[in-house]
This record gives C-alpha cells, sequence and structure tokens, in this order.
C-alpha cells in the first residue's frame, strides 16, 4: 500500500481556518488515519494475512520466528526491515498532514475562538503525543471500522478497541521512544487523571498488566467532541450546570456585587479562588452566577453531601466533575464546602485539583478556613456573606411582593431574620397557601409561611406551643398587662430604636430581648407567653431547664448550646420554665461544683445577651435571684396570686360561649370560697366539662363543687367540708 491515495487532499498551499468543529476533527482524525493505514501496511508486510480465517486465533510458526528475530519491544508487525521499498513515503505523509492540520488550527486560533479539538487540547494541557493518543482511542467512537482495524493489527478478533501497546506502537518507532511515552498511560497522565481516557481490561487477566489494558475515551469526552456537551451521567444526581442568562440576580448587594466582578478583572495569571462564607440563602449562588455571567460561562454546581452518597464517590465524582468543568468551560462551584473540611481544612490533594483548575473556582460553606502548608500560584479569596439586617429585609419583602397595600412587611422584617433566598421562598409558599384558601394573599397566609420555614429542628429540644390565647383571656392586674403589651411594642419598635435612631451601634451583643415572669404556678405565666407570641405572629417553644441541667461538667452548657444553636434559625420565642433550676443566687465558691454551677449560669446569660429573639425565664422564685442576673433583663413581670374578684373573672372566661349552664352556676361563690390559680380553675372546669357530658346536663354546681374536691385532692390542700355545702 502506498500513502498518496491516503494523503491526497491534505496538502494546500494556504493555511486556511476551519469551518467549523467538525472539519477540524475530520482533519485531525485523517492524520490519524494515516497512522493506521501506515500500520496496516507493515502488517501486511510482515506476514499478517487478513484471508487467513483463522487469524487471531492462532499464532503460526511463521508469527513466532518474526517476533523471535525483532528486538526487545518489537510486536507482530514491526519487523519490516526487508520491505522498506514497498513501505518508502509513509514518513513524508505522516509529517506533511501533521503540518496542514496544525496550520489550519493556527489559522482557526487567530480567526476567533479555538475550536473543540483545540479548546479541550489547551484546557487541558495536552501534548501532541497526548492528542494523537485521544484522537486513536476516539477513532471507533465516530467509525466502527476501526474496531476492526484494530483487532486486525491486535490479531485478535476480540480486541475491538486499541490497547495501550497498541496505541504505543501506532505513536512510536522505537522501544526506546516506547518506552519514554508509556508514562502517559499510567494513572499520574495527564489523559487519565483528568479521565478523558479510561482503561479496562479486555480479557479474562484479574491483573492485566499496563500494556495489555484497552483503552476508551470517557462517553463526556466524545459527546463534547461530536458537538453535544453536557454533564456525565454519573454526576446526575450531584450536580447541575446553570446558564447565568436564564436567571435574573438580585439580591447581591451591589457593593458586594462590584467587589466580586473587580476581583475577577483583577486576578493574575490564573483567576481566583474564591471562598464563600454564609448561611443558606444569603446570595452565595447569587454571587457565583454573577461572576459566570460576566464571565460568559456556565456555573457548574456540585452538591459535594449528595457526591458523597452517588456512587462514583467524592474523589472520583470532584475528579468527574473538574473535567466536564474544563470541557464545558464552567465556573465551579463546591456547594457545602464545611463537609469536607477537616480541622477546618481541606484534605491537600482535594485543594491542589482545585488549585490547578483553569477557571474560575468558588467553593461554598458556612465555616472559616485558609490554605496553608503549600505555595499557591493563585489567589484565594475569602468573601462573607451576612443575613442583612432589617433595611435588607424589608427591601427583599418588597421585591418579591411588591408594595402590595395591606401586608406586613415591615412586621414581618423585623420579627423574621430570614436571608433574602428564603424570603423569596416564603413568598411562594404564602401565595400557595392563598391559592388554596382560593383567596388573595393576606397577613394570615404570610405568618403561617414564616413559621413553616423557620427552622423546626428546635420541636426536638423543646415544646413547640401553638399560640392559641388572646388578651381578653388572660386575667392579671392593669399594670402587669401594660407590661406584657410593652413588652411587645419593644419587640415591634426595635427597627426605628436600633435602626433609625441608632441605638444599635450601642450595641455589643444582640439585639433580642429578655424577661423574667416571676410568679407562683398557674398564675398566667406560660398564657401571657402564648399571647405575646400569637401577637408577633411567633412559634413558642417551651423549654423546661430542669431537664437540661446535668450533674456532669460541661453537660448543661452542650445542652444550652443546642437549643440556642437550633433557636438562632427559628424566628421563635423561648420560653425557659422551672428556671429555678440554673438561676438561683450564685453560691459562694467552696468546691469545683460551685465553680461549675456558676459558670453554667454565666454561659446562659451569655448566650441570652447574645440572641436576637425573645427570651423569657418563669420562676416561682424571685427571691432566689441575685442582682447580676436581674440587671441582665429588660423586663421583670409579677404574676400575683388572683383576688376574688380576678378569680371571678377567670371562673367566666374559661368557659366558652357553646357550653350550656345550669342556672344555679355562681361565679361568685366559687371566686370567693376556693383561692386557687387560673390554671386550677381551668383544670376544675374541664373536669366539670366531662362530668357533665356523662351525665347528661348542662354544667352546674354539682360538677363544679366535685371537680373543685378532686383539685384539692391533686394538689394536697385540707378538705374543708363545710367547703361543699351550697348553703
Amino acid at each position: 500500500m502506498k500513502p498518496a491515495s491516503a494523503a491526497a487532499g491534505l496538502e494546500t498551499t494556504s493555511a486556511t481556518p476551519f469551518a467549523s468543529s467538525l472539519e477540524e476533527i475530520l482533519t485531525a482524525l485523517a492524520y490519524v488515519d494515516l497512522r493506521v493505514r501506515w500500520a496496516v501496511a507493515r502488517a501486511r508486510a510482515a506476514g499478517l494475512d487478513p484471508d487467513d480465517e483463522f487469524r487471531g486465533l492462532y499464532i503460526s510458526e511463521a508469527q513466532v520466528d518474526n517476533l523471535l528475530g525483532s528486538e526487545l519491544g518489537g510486536h507482530l508487525w514491526s519487523g519490516t526491515n526487508g520491505y522498506a521499498a514497498e513501505l518508502e513515503g509513509w514518513a513524508e505523509s505522516l509529517d506533511r498532514a501533521r503540518r496542514h492540520w496544525q496550520a489550519r488550527t493556527e489559522a482557526s486560533r487567530q480567526a476567533g475562538p479555538p475550536l473543540l479539538l483545540d479548546r479541550l487540547a489547551q484546557r487541558f494541557g495536552l501534548s501532541p503525543a497526548e492528542v494523537d493518543a485521544l484522537l486513536l482511542a476516539l477513532a471507533p467512537e465516530l467509525d466502527p471500522r476501526y474496531e476492526r482495524l484494530f483487532a486486525y493489527l491486535q490479531d485478535d478478533v476480540t480486541k475491538k478497541r486499541p490497547s495501550v501497546d497498541l496505541i504505543l506502537n501506532l505513536l512510536t518507532g522505537s522501544f526506546t521512544e516506547k518506552v519514554e511515552l508509556r508514562r502517559l498511560f499510567t494513572d499520574d497522565g495527564r489523559l487519565f487523571s483528568s479521565r478523558l481516557l479510561v482503561r479496562f481490561s479486555d480479557g479474562g487477566s484479574r491483573e492485566p498488566t499496563l500494556l495489555s489494558q484497552a483503552v476508551r475515551p470517557a462517553a463526556a469526552v466524545v459527546e463534547y467532541l461530536s458537538g453535544h456537551p453536557a454533564l456525565d451521567s454519573q454526576l446526575a444526581t450531584c450536580a447541575q450546570l446553570l446558564f447565568p442568562a436564564a436567571f435574573s440576580i438580585h439580591q447581591l448587594a451591589p457593593d458586594l456585587a462590584q467587589r466580586v466582578v473587580t476581583a475577577v478583572h483583577e486576578s493574575s495569571l490564573l483567576p481566583p479562588l474564591f471562598a464563600f462564607r454564609g448561611s443558606y440563602g444569603v446570595g452565595k449562588r447569587e454571587a457565583a452566577l454573577l461572576i459566570a455571567q460576566t464571565l460568559g460561562q456556565p456555573l457548574l454546581v456540585v452538591d459535594l453531601p449528595a457526591l458523597d452518597k452517588d456512587e462514583a464517590g467524592r474523589q472520583e465524582g470532584l475528579r468527574l466533575a473538574v473535567r466536564d468543568g474544563c470541557l464545558l468551560g464552567a465556573v465551579l462551584y463546591l456547594d457545602h464546602w464545611d463537609t469536607i473540611l477537616e480541622d477546618d481544612r481541606p484534605p491537600a490533594a482535594l485543594l491542589q485539583l482545585l488549585l490547578d483548575y483553569p477557571g474560575v473556582v468558588i467553593v461554598a460553606g458556612e465555616t472559616v478556613w485558609q490554605p496553608v502548608g503549600r505555595e499557591r500560584s493563585r489567589p484565594v479569596l475569602s468573601v462573607a456573606f451576612t443575613r442583612g439586617g432589617y433595611e435588607e429585609r424589608l427591601v427583599a419583602w418588597q421585591r418579591v411582593l411588591g408594595n402590595a397595600a395591606g401586608l406586613p412587611l415591615a412586621e414581618l422584617a423585623n420579627q423574621f431574620q430570614f436571608t433574602p433566598g428564603q424570603i423569596a421562598e416564603v413568598a411562594a409558599t404564602a401565595r400557595d397557601l392563598a391559592r388554596w384558601r382560593q383567596a388573595s394573599l393576606a397577613a394570615p397566609d404570610l405568618f403561617d409561611a414564616c413559621r413553616a420555614h423557620s427552622n423546626q429542628k428546635l420541636a426536638t429540644l423543646a415544646t413547640k406551643i401553638q399560640p392559641r390565647y388572646h388578651w381578653r383571656d388572660i386575667v392579671l392586674p392593669a399594670d402587669t398587662v401594660a407590661q406584657l403589651r410593652e413588652m411587645v411594642n419593644t419587640v415591634r419598635q426595635r427597627p426605628t430604636v436600633y435602626g433609625q435612631w441608632g441605638f444599635g451601634q450601642k450595641l455589643a451583643l444582640g439585639k433580642g430581648l429578655n424577661a423574667l415572669f416571676a410568679g407562683e404556678s398557674g398564675t398566667g405565666k406560660t398564657m401571657a407567653a402564648d399571647i405575646m407570641a400569637g401577637e408577633l405572629g411567633q412559634d413558642l417553644y417551651k423549654i423546661d431547664l430542669s431537664m437540661l441541667v446535668s450533674k456532669y461538667i460541661g453537660e448543661t452548657e452542650k445542652n444550652l448550646n443546642r437549643v440556642f444553636t437550633e433557636a438562632a434559625t427559628s424566628n421563635a420565642i423561648l420560653f425557659f420554665d422551672e428556671a429555678d433550676a440554673i438561676f438561683g443566687k450564685r453560691s459562694e465558691v467552696k468546691d469545683s461544683h460551685d465553680r461549675y454551677a456558676n459558670i453554667e449560669i454565666s454561659y446562659l446569660l451569655q448566650r441570652m445577651e447574645a440572641y436576637d429573639g425573645v427570651v423569657i425565664l418563669a420562676t416561682n422564685m424571685r427571691a432566689n435571684l441575685d442582682e447580676a442576673f436581674t440587671r441582665r433583663l429588660h423586663f421583670i413581670v409579677e404574676f400575683p396570686f388572683p383576688e376574688a374578684a380576678d378569680r371571678e373573672i377567670i371562673w367566666q372566661v374559661n368557659f366558652p360561649s357553646q357550653t350550656p349552664l345550669a342556672a344555679d352556676v355562681n361565679f361568685k361563690l366559687l371566686a370567693e370560697r376556693f383561692r386557687l390559680a387560673g390554671g386550677n380553675i381551668r383544670n376544675i372546669i374541664m373536669a366539670a366539662a366531662f362530668l357533665a357530658a356523662e351525665a347528661g346536663e348542662a354544667v352546674g354546681m354539682k360538677q363544679l363543687l366535685h371537680a373543685t374536691r378532686r383539685e384539692y385532692q391533686k394538689i394536697g390542700r385540707l378538705l374543708d367540708e363545710q367547703l361543699w355545702k351550697l348553703e
């Protein structure tokens, strides 16, 4: 076989740019095809008979002699010295074909952006030999006839994919050169470490040699070079490709957006690696979209926790993501970066993989970290995203809901500390609730949606109370009620006092509200907290402090830390019951237990002061509180034991309007005769209602007196028979 026919059409007087990526690849494959044709010519000259129907199933004596006569590293079609005249001209044709291909590639670069194959070679830093190896592995994917040609050259009809040995034989002309290029096919070689090529065993050997392993291109590489770039199927559950043009970017603060864009444009030879830090919904992904939009590139988002659960695993999955990011020319965005940190540091190999990425890399999490112990050629820029204050939240509410009349946007921005992303989700939920009611969006829909989107994990550490009482339901002295209303107003007026009037700049800690409710059991402390929660549209969590206090040193602080950590995103009122368990007078330090008890108190006081929400402590014994503690409280509300006139009102308001009452019911007599707290009175009324329902009667004095007797027995009071007479 002469090379003239194979090389026809490759020469040109002037290098013209490729009209398309397809033409570029076809020209490159024409060069590779010449290499295959030359090898076939040598194989025929060496005695590989294509007409032998048993070829590849046995090794002939002539082939054995040929192999024995070959130099080290020889193969079935390498002994062709006796056919020099017959094989003349192939080397020149190959050189001419490569120069033709490279000249047109260079012309295409000057005419515009690199085409697919050239772009791939540049992004992965491939040498000419590596590009040739990639094309040889690619050939059977585009033209099945190469499967039969490779089987012929390997003298085995079952080996339709090129082996490492075959590719090396096609690329080299000497054993020394073959040994040198062998490194291209190891795990550390760019073709395989970048996951462009895949090695696999094409036979039954459990431990195949490197040379005997077959080679194929990764599916994503084939699709990319075919003009259909897409993510690897192994990343389907843990990665997505976003195109910034399809998204509107409006959550970022203008100054932060400008700084991010400036950092991209002012980068050195290698673009920066951004370390975004902030909670969910603060705009980290929007900033990534802005960077991608600025660069005119797609954004490849990788969910690291999902990657851990994927079949590929974290290490392999990240290599696939880096490869696809390079192929697609994407900005790489790794979400939930905290999950891979070890002692607040990323694994060294992973960090190096990202630092070697040719494009912009963004890692997003909530933990502060910095790379240490290595020289870096690219900057690592740490960018903090804050949750924003009242003004930012109000703007976010106005953006998603507009200036809708009648909607309490200022109240929502004040009482629910959501991020801009969360606010958009809350608004969507509120619209769904209104749609289900078949009505226009209203304030209850928004408050219900806010509570639904607040962190619900606190329910595992405390009892969630659904607010159901109103001001009319509680019976307290006028001054006590006034104090409770002042507490509600304090929460509502925080934007004015802390924001507009500048008092927030004077506070080093949180801007929450801490209060103490002091009074005997059943005097209305829990009901008052319930009413406040209802007024503010927030959830109420009741926490029994006696259940958090532990005899083991340090455990109490851990329990309290879990409560306040979850409460930080719960947008809820915290109601600590049984505060006497920890808030007694701090004792004189006589032993280690006294010292750690005081530490527990100080720790909780610190967490209360740093909390931005409402914290209410309930105690039966105010006298046990020391001055240092009470000084840190904004309100101390006394809940006195109700007098007879108040008890009469309590008896009345606790009966629903639907309850049938007998004519003999005398609330005044019950109030004067039985000195009971509101909680006890409610218990009596409920018990009497069940007794009357069982008897099929209206609730009368008979049932009320019987229920009162049972309540006296329950609380351990003496039973004076004169109390139960109606006279």
